[in-house]
């Protein structure tokens, strides 16, 4: 069986640029298209990475007015990471939304189309899903700012027929079980859907997957992660954004609607670093779902320093149960602090791909967590 496989980004903030980046080092791995909210790149034989970085140098998440005094809204789901937020209408019931500007540069040479691969389209996911049948997978770099985001896109690419691989990298906990209301609809087109596949929920969960194996039964797992994104905070906005609304006081639709410049205030109120406690992230459901333990054993947080590189805590992960002999015990995983989020996110996002791409080619399809499929890479 032949272990090469094409695949298209959406959105080139920075999930979707680290994503291109590193699956320059994956044997076998050929990036056939991207897209942003003003563009799309496609070329069957590979795409040029290195001049495609350098054209979308700058798509950031930002708010969504350049000015930051203007929030999103709703009716605009903007795309943070510079996603592509995506298409006609800007509708919620058709399943469609509108981006609005969400990069450095300005005007219609943003992003994508300042690339020589670049085409400027008002239908980014549209166009995608049209070449999809030469595309073995997609992962979604998608913001979820409303909560069944990207369960529509899902929802989309299966009701064009594709077949093949989605993978995504989301955290909240609901949407699990929104995708899981679309399984028939993704198992009908021949979709195989990994969710929750970069560092916590995925990466992370897999290993306390892994560790939960010492036990016959599981008392708890606490996910405690650090994150420094000085230099990578323009084009991680949007990720910080939906880590803000896990803060005290916070949800995903105020979030959604703060400026630029209350994010900035809310971070220099903090000194640069925010810290979360029991945060719904869904490592809890997807561990659930896997049969490990209730999700309410499961807790989730973590330091974020947006002023420094250096990680402010050691991303680690504990389980602790009980053996068959009666013996209570703590296993204990952690990340190298010298690892970075590139690492930690994006290869392991590609290692869910790859493997989710060998289950579909065999044909396995629905909706899978980062607990039932082991990465590939």
């Amino acid at each position: 069986m032949d272990d090469d496989v094409t695949f298209a980004v959406l959105g080139t903030g920075g999930i979707g640029r680290r994503t291109l980046d590193v699956a320059r080092h994956k044997d076998g791995l050929t990036p056939v298209a991207a897209c942003d909210r003003n563009g799309v790149a496609v070329d069957h034989s590979g795409l040029d990475v290195d001049e495609l970085l350098d054209a979308t140098e700058g798509n950031i998440a930002s708010g969504p007015e350049a000015d930051g005094d203007t929030p999103a809204t709703p009716e605009s789901d903007y795309a943070s990471d510079g996603g592509a937020a995506a298409v006609e209408g800007g509708s919620v019931d058709d399943g469609t939304a509108t981006a609005t500007d969400g990069v450095k540069q300005a005007g219609e040479d943003a992003g994508i189309v300042a690339s020589a691969q670049g085409e400027p389209t008002e239908t980014p996911i549209d166009d995608v899903i049209a070449e999809s049948d030469g595309i073995d997978a997609v992962l979604l770099a998608l913001p979820n700012l409303e909560h069944d985001f990207i369960p529509r896109v899902a929802e989309r690419f299966a009701g064009a027929g594709y077949e093949g691989v989605l993978v995504d990298v989301l955290k909240r906990s609901r949407v699990i079980g929104m995708l899981d209301d679309r399984t028939d609809a993704l198992e009908e087109s021949g979709i195989t859907f990994v969710c929750g596949a970069g560092a916590t929920p995925g990466f992370l969960t897999g290993a306390a997957a892994l560790a939960a194996q010492s036990f016959v039964e599981v008392e708890d797992v606490e996910i405690w992660w650090g994150v420094g994104l000085k230099s990578g905070y323009e084009d991680n906005r949007g990720t910080v954004r939906e880590d803000i609304a896990h803060l005290d006081g916070y949800d995903i639709e105020t979030a959604r609607e703060m400026s630029e410049e209350a994010i900035e205030e809310l971070i220099a109120e903090h000194g640069g670093q925010l810290e979360f406690h029991d945060m719904e992230h869904a490592d809890d459901v997807l561990l659930e779902r896997a049969g490990i333990c209730d999700a309410e054993d499961v807790s989730v947080g973590g330091v974020l320093d947006v002023r420094s590189d250096e990680k402010p805590t050691t991303t680690t992960v504990r389980v602790t149960g009980t053996t068959f002999d009666g013996e209570r015990g703590t296993n204990t995983f952690e990340l190298d602090d010298a690892t970075s989020m590139e690492a930690n996110v994006n290869g392991p996002a590609l290692g869910y791909l790859k493997a989710a791409v060998l289950r579909n080619r065999a044909g396995d399809y629905g909706v899978y967590g980062p607990a039932d499929v082991m990465p590939s890479f």
